[in-house]
């Protein structure tokens, strides 16, 4: 059916319609402001905040102001700097709490942590970035990843976003690159190259390797697997160079991955990543 024009709706519309843009831009905002605080390895002022955001510092202190209210901003003692408050863990945890996934798999996430000594995460995508939602350490590694759950890893340069990658609908991957290219400026000649040649040995082989690619010295292979409600997910099994170098890390390390993927999609009733040409 067509919608009438504003012209036909009257002031009284127009303005309940400016209304509800501007609540749905201050949520935008304040979210904003959250996600540059949680990112920042130190506390940030207004000021801070404005230069990080491109937010109008007036504004920028009305939501720091709301937020303290609300109990999810705390303002330091004696500065105009903030911190995130516990209120912001709740809601991470409620979150995980309710994350039926991350339970069932994480067994079979400890067996693969412990069977290669090597650090295993499980992890689903945020924007445009994978987010930990399970970090599983090896009792028998010497050394081990700093990755904790909430930890950030580059979707496009790592071997657990090019596995998300993979395991998109075509449509949805598209997307998604043009994200990518958009983010990366000038750098997405190089990336895009590396990305593509990614995308096909994972269609060959069923997994990805990144060897130095995110952070010099670290190497990691992942694979990536759809849930039951179709959401995908992505598994990460790496260390040092030492640990695993590119070679071990195909042979001995690839074979228990795809094994844990398996064991998992069983588990929950999901189903493997499709391939690139399905």
């Amino acid at each position: 059916m067509t919608q009438p024009s504003t012209s036909s709706r009257g002031p009284e519309s127009t303005k309940e319609k400016d209304a509800s843009g501007d609540e749905v831009t201050a949520l935008a905002r304040g979210l904003t402001v959250l996600r540059s605080i949680a990112a920042a390895d130190a506390p940030l002022s207004n000021r801070e905040l404005t230069e990080l955001t491109g937010i109008p510092k007036p504004t920028v202190s009305r939501i720091t102001a709301t937020l303290v209210g609300a109990g999810f901003l705390f303002r330091l003692p004696d500065s105009e700097r903030f911190v995130l408050t516990s209120a912001v863990l709740e809601l991470s945890n409620g979150f995980l709490r309710n994350f039926d996934i991350r339970a069932r798999s994480r067994p079979f996430l400890i067996e693969l942590a412990e069977r290669t000594s090597l650090s295993v995460h499980l992890a689903v995508r945020d924007r445009l970035d994978m987010v930990v939602i399970d970090a599983i350490k090896p009792r028998s590694a010497i050394l081990v990843s700093r990755l904790d759950v909430g930890s950030r890893m580059n979707l496009s340069r790592t071997a657990v976003g090019r596995a998300y990658l993979a395991v998109l609908a075509p449509g949805e991957r598209e997307s998604l690159m043009l994200g990518l290219q958009a983010a990366e400026g000038d750098d997405w000649g190089y990336i895009s190259a590396r990305l593509e040649n990614a995308l096909h040995e994972i269609s060959a082989q069923g997994f990805a390797i990144a060897t130095g690619e995110w952070y010099d010295g670290l190497n990691a292979i992942a694979a990536g697997f759809i849930g039951p409600s179709g959401e995908r997910y992505a598994v990460n099994c790496g260390g040092s160079n030492n640990q695993c170098p590119r070679e071990w890390l195909i042979t001995r390390a690839a074979p228990l991955l795809l094994e844990c993927i398996s064991k998992i999609i069983v588990e929950i009733g999901g189903a493997p990543g499709r391939r690139l040409d399905d």
